[in-house]
């Protein structure tokens, strides 16, 4: 493993919440690194900063996942395709050609549960599993962009799904916007605590991890638990309602995909990775526990 002295991370995403938390955790871990200036769309100003800072590697936690949800790249889809799939490969092509390791943040929202891998199952999508889902348009993309990558030597593919933090007011975290809806449905799925996740992609930038990997907890947890987990720890006052999928698609522009990855990849490259409940309590409730 190189040293740190010898590391020099390029970091897109600067506004984002992984781009943001990656930032701090650089900065803790005493690791060199600057966020690119460069749209990703452009490839001089993108050969421009990795002339500036001349990285060891770069981190990609940029795209286009929508405001306030997912359902803004069904109405902004040029811009989609633009951030998501030209940026993307613009960057895994600049990086390729001057030998620098890419770290891509991507998505687990490719699937939705099948036959072969049913809801409560336990069986859930592999790296190897071509993308079965494309019902939104930011799935479209990142399944389409993911598909190419696979051809790139010099990159890891990170699948983030449904992101939670231990900061509950930020408006990214799942919870935060769980607490947002006036119903939410009850389907069991994958989830990244990125208070335990994000480390380990320094520490896989720092290995020189390459290919696919589901970037999740393993397990599953629904919306209900997650936010029964809440009222226990945080607010004992929490209520809420579900409703159906099919209620849910009636107010959403695109459906939404639900399912579980297999994270045993990633396990056996860090086998203290917790599973997502034990993640959650200690990451995320426990240090928000309110004193009632």
């Amino acid at each position: 493993m190189g040293s740190q002295k010898n590391l020099k991370f390029l970091i897109y995403g600067k506004t984002g919440m992984i781009g943001g938390m990656l930032g701090k955790l650089c900065e803790k871990q005493g690791i060199p690194f600057e966020y690119g200036k460069a749209r990703l769309e452009d490839r001089s100003q993108l050969l421009s900063d990795m002339a500036g800072v001349n990285p060891t590697h770069v981190l990609n936690a940029a795209g286009a996942t929508g405001t306030p949800n997912a359902d803004w790249c069904e109405f902004n889809k040029l811009e989609t395709i633009r951030s998501n799939v030209v940026g993307v490969l613009n960057l895994a092509d600049v990086c390729e050609e001057k030998g620098v390791l890419l770290l891509h943040f991507g998505s687990g929202c490719i699937y939705d549960y099948d036959s072969e891998h049913p809801m409560g199952s336990g069986v859930g999508f592999t790296e190897q599993h071509r993308s079965n889902y494309d019902g939104s348009f930011y799935s479209k993309t990142k399944g389409m962009v993911e598909d190419l990558l696979g051809e790139y030597k010099n990159i890891c593919v990170l699948r983030v799904k449904m992101p939670l933090i231990s900061d509950l007011n930020h408006p990214r975290n799942i919870i935060k916007k769980l607490l947002g809806y006036e119903k939410v449905v009850n389907i069991p799925n994958s989830m990244a605590v990125l208070d335990e996740l994000l480390p380990m992609a320094i520490e896989m930038a720092k290995r020189n991890c390459k290919g696919i990997w589901n970037f999740t907890n393993p397990g599953v947890i629904s919306h209900n638990e997650l936010l029964q987990l809440y009222k226990k720890y945080v607010d004992p006052a929490l209520t809420w309602t579900n409703f159906t999928l099919e209620d849910q698609r009636k107010v959403l522009a695109a459906a939404r995909c639900n399912n579980e990855l297999d994270s045993s990849k990633l396990k056996r490259e860090f086998p203290e990775l917790l599973s997502v409940r034990e993640s959650l309590i200690k990451y995320v409730f426990e240090p928000n526990t309110k004193n009632v």
